[in-house]
């Protein structure tokens, strides 16, 4: 039986549409697994470098572990102690920013501009915005511990697994397959992409903590960390994470420092995803700016916080795999960046 263009279009629009509610249901159990497999991805680099040191592979998985749970140790006891301190907090934080607001009020009042006080609290609430960062901060800690355990046994399989690699492809296709092009070139720009986007979030989040600890904002850290983390968020990450401290320093100090501190996460977001990033990595990632923002709406709602942390690397993975097949070539073509701008295959000089 054969098919018109738009059965074979209808079919496959539907076919997805199920494909996509089926990773929704089961992101539970996905979304772990490919926080595992990017984790592996990224250590086998390292295992590689310790086998060529003559370290056996037990052994290197051993030590890229002890290294993992360290960071995963230590980002969960600052993290914590200082969410501790701020949940403590928190009701006097929502008390003073009430009382702002009501300044506000009276303040737009008074220059003959009337607005309804229940109207404007419903809009902007303080005791809202502040629960909303705690909880959000509560769940991250807590889903980070809860996965902990099959994450990293997960990603022990994928070591071993990767580093067996090689010899199952020369066995299985011969030695002039050895390798898979599509997944080296998708590896390799991953590999890169990440350590350019760590080094670049590392560096963000040390301004953020040194711009709160000079302007003496509470749980400088704590907001340094957050900086680092949701920078690897693209376009809304480093935007969001600048909320919590502007609203600290405005029920600490007032709407001066406040607008201060504002000022200077935007210098800084500005400095890095405007200016030094481009450079660093070329102007693109091989996918389009829109697309890249549609990719951190589709995967975020798909997976959770999670898939917008991984929106980029998953949709290059769409994006390699399309270009794997001739009949959908032209949709990797849509994808991509400008043709004519350098990507993180061929950077700039």
């Amino acid at each position: 039986m054969k098919f018109s263009g738009l059965s074979r279009g209808l079919f496959t629009f539907a076919a997805f549409v199920v494909f996509v509610a089926g990773l929704r249901a089961a992101s539970s159990v996905i979304v772990p697994f490919l926080l595992a497999c990017f984790i592996g991805l990224i250590t086998f680099p390292i295992m590689t470098w310790l086998r060529r040191k003559g370290i056996r592979p037990g052994f290197a998985v051993l030590l890229i572990m002890i290294a993992l749970l360290g960071l995963i140790y230590g980002f969960v006891q600052i993290s914590g102690n200082s969410i501790n301190k701020f949940v403590e907090n928190s009701t006097e934080y929502q008390v003073k920013l009430q009382a702002i607001s009501r300044g506000w009020v009276e303040w737009l009042r008074e220059n003959d501009i009337e607005i309804n006080s229940e109207t404007f609290s419903s809009v902007i609430n303080p005791a809202n915005l502040m629960r909303g960062v705690v909880n959000t901060l509560n769940a991250f800690v807590l889903g980070l511990l809860t996965n902990t355990f099959m994450i990293m046994v997960t990603v022990v399989f994928l070591l071993f697994e990767l580093s067996g690699l090689p010899n199952k492809l020369r066995i299985a296709l011969g030695e002039d397959h050895a390798s898979i092009p599509a997944m080296d070139r998708f590896t390799a720009a991953l590999n890169r992409y990440l350590a350019i986007k760590s080094v670049i979030s590392l560096l963000t989040g040390l301004l953020a903590y040194l711009l709160c600890t000079f302007l003496r904002i509470d749980f400088a850290l704590l907001w340094g960390l957050l900086a680092f983390l949701l920078n690897y968020v693209p376009n809304i990450g480093s935007m969001i994470a600048a909320v919590p401290p502007v609203m600290l320093a405005l029920v600490q100090f007032g709407t001066g420092r406040a607008i201060i501190c504002a000022i200077g996460y935007v210098v800084i977001n500005v400095s890095f995803g405007n200016f030094i990033e481009p450079r660093v990595m070329g102007k693109g990632l091989g996918l389009s700016t829109l697309v890249v923002w549609m990719s951190l709406l589709f995967w975020g709602w798909v997976f959770g916080p999670i898939g917008m942390l991984l929106s980029i690397p998953l949709t290059m993975i769409v994006k390699i795999a399309m270009e794997s097949r001739e009949d959908t070539q032209w949709l990797a073509i849509l994808l991509g960046s400008d043709p004519g701008e350098p990507t993180l295959e061929s950077p700039e000089e």
